[in-house]
């Protein structure tokens, strides 16, 4: 291991960007260095002040933080991680392979090591593990004035110094919560606990959905994670909560879209890794078409007699999908956001069937004057029964509609109650499931109403 990296790209002066970057905002910084290969972002960030690149490593919007980690002296790199906030060095050290993590791991100082292990061992997306241990407390016992002194030696280090907590001073228990501006005005010789106000907290084990929801109800910059004794873990920032968001609904477009999450940004999935997440969906729901071409299998005597059915056949089906793919489009959003409950999905049926059965009908309507001005204008003949044709499509229409719109708001709350992430049910899934019933009502309708003549 060298003590600096060597730039692969050959035109890249690193000496001249190091320059260049050690004046510029770190937003601006970790655009530049995302556009980089992580052995030259590396070779870079050695030329910089630790604290410019402590900053930048500490950006989400950094792509590849763990490969240029990797990519950097070991003396540096536990440097730098030593100097990042403790949530943003537990998310590069979990995504680091061995024996890179554990090099690093045992050069980082005892106390940083400690809070890391601490971070990781909570699972994944929860307070636990998104919450940073650098924070502000002091006791209740001190006055205003020496909290401000407190918070003018301190503050470098901590993640936020916007809320204030104060504790027991025998017990260490969490007893208030004081925001800087109420501080910044209270009076010098006050006691910090005059202050304080009653804290909103939640537990490690609280998922981070609600935790966004907790912050956002409250309109907190910061939410103290708690243990059941009272005592103060660490806090999860409202900076931490956007990036999560962005996050999850980054997975969630990704599987309505019927595919599997991907943890990284769209150009750095490699070619097997893009075939891994989006085969396995794109076979499951091929395999789900094949039911739609057994039940076409199922009517070929009536096709047989009635061709002209088999062109109607797309617009059934996709209006039923459209239909279906809006309930759960709805109905997923609401859940995330709890404006649901899974003991609602009677009442949300109840509002899907007037729904579906209206939208059928103005799709049915349509369907019989697009026949009907066809056949009087001479586009295309549908035949001596062609008022029965029209009507059989506006029948099938709505059927295959309020089904689609019923099924399609129904789908997530069976996921989510059988445990899975109501967002799986996508909107290629909630098209295939329709296609295949919608052949069937489509076809049970005609030979309803084209018995005797055409069938």
């Amino acid at each position: 291991m060298t003590d600096t990296p060597t730039a692969t790209d050959g035109d890249l002066d690193v000496f001249a960007l190091a320059s260049r970057l050690s004046d510029g905002h770190v937003a601006d910084n970790v655009e530049i260095l995302n556009q980089l290969a992580p052995q030259d972002a590396a070779a870079v960030l050695v030329l910089l002040p630790v604290d410019t690149s402590v900053e930048i490593l500490d950006k989400p919007e950094l792509n590849f933080g763990p490969e240029i980690v990797e990519a950097l002296p070991r003396r540096t790199a536990t440097v730098l991680l030593a100097g990042m906030s403790a949530d943003m060095a537990a998310d590069i050290v979990q995504q680091l392979e061995e024996p890179v993590r554990n090099e690093l791991m045992q050069g980082l100082d005892a106390a940083t090591r400690t809070t890391i292990e601490g971070l990781l061992a909570y699972p994944e997306n929860t307070a636990g593990a998104m919450m940073t241990t650098e924070f502000v407390s002091v006791p209740a016992t001190w006055t205003v004035e020496r909290t401000l002194q407190h918070i003018r030696q301190v503050e470098r280090t901590r993640e936020t110094v916007y809320a204030i907590y104060v504790l027991d001073a025998f017990t260490r228990r969490l007893v208030g919560a004081v925001s800087l501006r109420r501080l910044v005005a209270g009076a010098p010789l006050a006691r910090i606990s005059d202050l304080a106000r009653s804290p909103i907290t939640t537990s490690p084990l609280t998922d981070r959905e609600d935790v966004a929801r907790l912050i956002t109800r409250h309109d907190l910059l910061a939410v103290p994670v708690v243990d059941k004794a009272g005592h103060v873990l660490g806090i999860v920032t409202v900076d931490d909560i956007i990036d999560a968001i962005i996050e999850e609904n980054t997975e969630d477009a990704q599987k309505f879209g019927g595919m599997a999450a991907t943890d990284e940004p769209y150009l750095q999935v490699g070619l097997p890794g893009m075939i891994r997440k989006r085969g396995g969906w794109l076979c499951v729901l091929f395999l789900g078409e094949m039911l739609t071409a057994s039940a076409m299998q199922h009517f070929e005597g009536e096709l047989e007699k009635a061709i002209v059915l088999t062109l109607f056949i797309p617009l059934i089906m996709s209006s039923g999908g459209n239909s279906g793919s809006q309930a759960t489009s709805l109905l997923i959003r609401a859940l995330a956001l709890r404006e649901v409950r899974l003991g609602d999905w009677w009442r949300v049926a109840l509002r899907e069937l007037p729904t579906g059965l209206i939208l059928g009908a103005i799709l049915g309507a349509i369907g019989v004057v697009r026949v009907v001005v066809w056949q009087k204008l001479g586009i295309f003949d549908y035949g001596e029964h062609w008022v029965l044709v029209a009507v059989t499509v506006a029948a099938a229409l709505i059927g295959v509609v309020t089904f689609g719109s019923v099924a399609g708001s129904m789908l997530p709350f069976i996921l989510q109650r059988a445990g899975f992430d109501p967002a799986s049910a996508s909107a290629p899934f909630v098209a295939t499931l329709v296609d295949v019933t919608g052949l069937m009502i489509y076809f049970s309708v005609a030979l309803l109403i084209l018995s005797g003549t055409l069938l």
